[in-house]
């Protein structure tokens, strides 16, 4: 049998009602967020009963996912379902991060509080949307970008599938070229434009926020966005400069299937990322967690091997 991985999901995933079934199935999933609601209280509420506006807005969606994730990791722990790797795409890798015992995860979440403040505040300075550009390479959409001074290819999710960060001004015209091409677009459920120029200024407060705290070795594998390779030390360097730099997520799920992993388990909302490692690779097993009848079948299936 091969190994498990942890994905962390990303910024765009979450749903109103996220984590409320777990959290009243899973006593492991109920500690650890009321533990983290304690430190910024009313995420929970806001989690169970936001609307999908009150979600959308970064300062509320990252501390949403991140304690949303933490108890589904919590609650597969408490089940026996231990990872062998993990990895996270955007807000997602600091939840691996405190998954594999860099830091706490009390105060990854605080990293995270912040972490979404300075994104929120630049994506207020500039006005910005994302667009997933489908059916055309990855070299084609950059090609397509180079021909704008505001269109930034920003994740590298799957073949065929790039999102861009782009200008709200340059945005439509941008999409046409597009259709031009023979692809299509589809705009993402951010409120910004990250993992691009224009979170410079977000990725340099991070950098010094994230001299606070001390960061120790981690338990398992866990792998840069940055680089799509195994962290291997300058952790905080990577972290920070992840926000204004794209996520490598094709590369990071090659390399752990490299490595060995033939099971991947997606820990949040929905199913956004086991639906790119599908299109990434045929060849291995994939699964969400959602509530307690979703870890029996996880603890069934992956213990039968």
């Amino acid at each position: 049998m091969g190994k498990i991985a942890f994905v962390f999901s990303g910024q765009g995933a979450q749903a109103p009602g996220m984590g409320k079934a777990l959290y009243e199935s899973s006593p492991a999933a109920k500690s650890i967020s009321d533990t983290l609601d304690g430190i910024r209280k009313g995420t929970l509420e806001m989690c169970f009963t936001g609307t999908e506006s009150d979600l959308k807005k970064t300062e509320n969606t990252q501390p949403c996912m991140y304690i949303t994730e933490i108890a589904a990791a919590e609650a597969l722990k408490e089940a026996g379902i231990i990872p062998s790797a993990v990895a996270g795409f955007s807000l997602g890798e600091i939840a691996a991060l405190a998954y594999s015992g860099i830091v706490s995860e009390e105060d990854g979440f605080r990293i995270v509080i912040k972490r979404a403040q300075f994104m929120q505040k630049e994506a207020e300075k500039h006005p910005a949307v994302m667009d997933a550009v489908l059916k055309l390479s990855d070299e084609k959409v950059e090609e397509l970008a180079s021909g704008f001074d505001s269109v930034y290819p920003v994740n590298y999710n799957s073949p065929g599938q790039v999102v861009v960060s782009a200008k709200e001004s340059s945005i439509e015209a941008f999409e046409s070229k597009v259709k031009e091409e023979g692809g299509r677009t589809m705009r993402l459920n951010v409120s910004g434009g990250f993992h691009s120029p224009f979170m410079h200024d977000a990725a340099v407060a991070f950098s010094e926020e994230l001299e606070k705290y001390e960061f120790g070795k981690p338990a398992m594998d866990i792998y840069s966005n940055v680089t799509g390779r195994k962290y291997d030390g300058e952790i905080k360097a990577l972290l920070s400069k992840q926000i204004e730099s794209p996520v490598r997520w094709v590369s990071i799920v090659q390399n752990m299937i490299e490595s060995g992993v033939d099971t991947f388990i997606e820990i949040g909302p929905g199913s956004t990322l086991t639906g790119l490692i599908k299109r990434i690779s045929k060849d291995v097993r994939t699964y969400n967690i959602s509530d307690a009848e979703s870890i029996s079948k996880i603890v069934s299936e992956v213990s039968n091997g």
